[in-house]
């Protein structure tokens, strides 16, 4: 396992806030809004934050034809897949209940990097995975016959597996170009397929965001998906897979209690056990090993 850098540890801190609270903050902007069509927006708002950045850091607009076909491939997989398939689950399942099953991704990813790309996890990452997959056990275990649609359950879960091999192809995807051009083309193509989607299947239900679903999606675009997203990147192509996918384990927990807080989801025994084993798979990635000699 790695040293994580001050750098690092900043941006893991921040963005664990910002998609731990997003969760509830989600399932309230979708309660009244077609959701494909609220990702949608939240996605164009994201779009001018990134090109802002990318002319300010003075990085090149432009991805070279013969990378696109690995463009492609890593938007379907890190972006596509998961923010169609998290934001349909959402009006199926209660907040805490999709922030824990959406981040299986972990757990896909270690088995992802063992099976298809031989990768050799150490003892403790392991651990890791193994205190993070009890966890979302214990943090269902209570709510089996409640989650509510089968199908929200198949929608996050699949959402979670794609997330996970795109972090894998992420980290091993050699592009000519900088994270940020990278980041900016994924997030205007989601935004572009989003649109598509909303229009083919969600038109007749398109009317004016009311004054809470618009502060939602305003904290969505800028922050959850324009601040959040190239900060995941960051952190996904400069830390082993399993180190950047471990260390954000604490976003389901914030999702969780902050569920509790706001909506007025019930937690029981198992949520805390949960807690305290999900804490233990984050150590298990952030706690520096020793130097060599």
């Amino acid at each position: 396992m790695p040293r994580f850098t001050s750098r690092q540890l900043v941006l893991l801190v921040l963005l664990t806030i910002v998609w731990g609270l997003n969760w509830p903050i989600m399932k309230v902007g979708v309660a009244h809004f077609p959701p494909l069509t609220f990702r949608m927006i939240a996605m164009w708002l994201a779009v001018p934050v990134l090109a802002l950045v990318l002319w300010k850091q003075k990085a090149p607009w432009t991805v070279p034809r013969a990378a696109w076909g690995k463009l492609a491939l890593l938007t379907l997989t890190n972006m596509l897949m998961w923010h169609c398939l998290m934001i349909l689950s959402m009006p199926l399942l209660s907040s805490g209940r999709a922030a824990i099953l959406g981040y299986t991704m972990p757990i896909f990813s270690a088995v992802i990097g063992v099976v298809v790309f031989g990768e050799h996890l150490a003892g403790r990452a392991w651990a890791g995975v193994a205190a993070a997959a009890l966890g979302v056990v214990l943090l269902l275990w209570h709510a089996v016959t409640s989650l509510g649609s089968p199908l929200g359950v198949a929608l996050i879960l699949t959402a979670a597996a794609g997330w996970a091999m795109g972090t894998q192809l992420l980290r091993r995807t050699e592009m000519p170009v900088p994270l940020m051009t990278l980041s900016f083309w994924m997030v205007l193509l989601t935004a572009i397929f989003l649109s598509l989607l909303s229009t083919l299947f969600e038109r007749q239900l398109w009317h004016w965001p009311d004054h809470t679903t618009l502060v939602t999606i305003l904290y969505n675009g800028p922050l959850a998906i324009g601040f959040a997203q190239v900060t995941w990147f960051f952190l996904a192509r400069t830390l082993p897979p399993v180190a950047s996918t471990l260390s954000v384990m604490l976003i389901p927990v914030i999702g969780v209690f902050s569920g509790a807080w706001w909506l007025g989801e019930q937690l029981r025994w198992q949520d805390w056990a949960a807690v305290a084993l999900i804490m233990l798979a984050i150590a298990s990635v952030l706690w520096p090993k020793k130097a060599t000699p």
